[in-house]
């Protein structure tokens, strides 16, 4: 091949690199990997971080608790008869959240027809709690609260010890829909992130962009390769320079990435299948890309983020910000749940959010930094119900749980690792001892506080 990888890539334009640059020429790329095992199933995950902190006390109302009044909770407090009702008899839902019950309801769980397929689990947070936005939306996604140092996510590790990354045919397993990197598939190897398949890719139109990309060679090393894939898939130049295997293997991968992007764009225009509608929202749109990906490539882990949740100020009853947040999130499960039904038992969509809110409004008819929040889980192998707000499990016999910590927290009743864990093993069958990979010091705090990480069992396994 007579044009040089130099010449190309100054000649071909700007490149949407994602979130390549971000840790392409790190030492840890050189680190050797040891894989368990080949990710050989069909399931897929969409991980949604509701950025900022959500109200876990508005969002699923302990009414059961006394302490949830209008006292505590002067223009907060959603009355009885405004409340969605779980089926338990303690617990019921902000009604923004109504557009979600369709994936909730169950005969077994409210007696009424539905999927079934909705985990909702309060009073989820870790053992010395940071309050500070930053720190722990840090540790969710790396997976070890306290540890600053980790900059690499959960998900990464688990798609880097499954699956071998450095596999042109792995080159999009997968993605954060997002304008920044998401920390949970951050790592050594380069995941892509962007906002729209068709932007990934290089400029100057599509017809530019398809010369530039070009084809693989026949055979490695064979000449009649063209493009960025000709450049990338043919044999290494100059193999003795420094960081050149880095940026050839690199090169090949982003090549591929495009490939397959711009492969499922041309397929034409997106329609949702069996009327689900997308909110006309940024949640909306990458939920809606999302679920084009899910059916027109393999990737397997998808991230996208909805900020807005910090609710200092007029956070609202059952309108006003924070409503209309609840409302995005249940029509973005709902469309989800009817668009993916033809692979519903092999999804899982799964929230995060970094922190509760006070359990007492303050004077800015909003609520501050807390503790424990809410989590949803929702796909076909989802044990539907409310987990940790019922009469068993939320004890108002002393203290109310609402105000158990530091007397002004919701206190927690299960780790946060030990939710996402069961994403892990239960549902993407990672091993027991691979979790402790994937969430460095998994047993320690296990054996630390047993009773945070009592199985939930929420995923079925079979």
């Amino acid at each position: 091949m007579d044009l040089s990888r130099r010449s190309f890539l100054k000649s071909s334009g700007a490149l949407t690199w994602g979130a390549i640059t971000a840790t392409l020429f790190t030492p840890v790329l050189f680190r050797r990997n040891l894989y368990a095992g080949n990710d050989n199933n069909n399931r897929r995950v969409i991980v949604i971080f509701q950025r900022g902190g959500n109200d876990g006390l508005n969002t699923v109302i302990p009414r059961g608790d006394a302490e949830y009044n209008a006292n505590n909770r002067p223009t907060l407090f959603i009355p009885d008869n405004l409340a969605i009702d779980s089926g338990n008899g303690f617990a019921q839902f902000h009604p923004a959240l109504q557009p979600m019950m369709e994936v909730y309801n169950h005969t077994s769980i409210n007696g009424q027809a539905g999927l079934g397929n909705l985990a909702v689990i309060h009073r989820v947070g870790y053992s010395g709690q940071s309050r500070s936005h930053f720190d722990s939306q840090f540790y969710w996604e790396n997976g070890t609260p306290g540890n600053d140092e980790l900059t690499e996510g959960s998900f990464y590790r688990h798609l880097d010890r499954t699956v071998n990354l450095a596999d042109i045919n792995n080159s999009f397993v997968a993605a954060a829909l997002s304008s920044s990197q998401i920390l949970a598939l951050k790592g050594p190897k380069p995941i892509p992130n962007f906002t729209r398949a068709s932007s990934y890719n290089l400029t100057g139109g599509t017809a530019t962009a398809t010369r530039f990309l070009g084809k693989v060679p026949g055979s490695p090393g064979s000449p009649n390769g063209t493009g960025l894939l000709g450049i990338y898939g043919s044999a290494h130049d100059q193999q003795d320079k420094i960081y050149r295997s880095l940026v050839h293997d690199t090169g090949k991968l982003m090549g591929a990435t495009i490939d397959t992007l711009q492969a499922a764009v041309a397929q034409g225009a997106y329609t949702p299948e069996n009327g689900a509608v997308y909110p006309n929202t940024t949640l909306g749109q990458r939920l809606t890309e999302a679920a084009m990906l899910l059916k027109r490539t393999t990737v397997k882990v998808l991230a996208v983020d909805i900020g807005g949740w910090d609710t200092h100020t007029g956070q609202g009853q059952v309108t006003g910000s924070h409503a209309g947040l609840l409302g995005q999130v249940a029509n973005s499960f709902q469309a989800l749940s009817r668009d993916l039904q033809s692979m519903w038992n092999d999804v899982l969509i799964v929230t995060n959010t970094e922190f509760g809110r006070t359990s007492q409004e303050n004077g800015s008819r909003g609520t501050d930094h807390a503790e424990a929040c809410v989590v949803f889980a929702a796909g076909g192998c989802v044990n539907g119900g409310v987990y940790n707000c019922d009469s068993t499990t939320w004890d108002t016999s002393g203290v109310s749980p609402m105000f158990q910590k530091s007397g002004r927290y919701l206190s927690r009743r299960t780790d946060y690792r030990a939710v996402m864990g069961e994403v892990f093993t239960r549902f993407l069958g990672d091993s027991n001892g691979l979790l402790n990979e994937i969430i460095p010091g998994y047993d320690a705090a296990a054996a630390a506080n047993p009773s945070d990480f009592a199985p939930l069992n929420y995923i079925r396994t079979s």
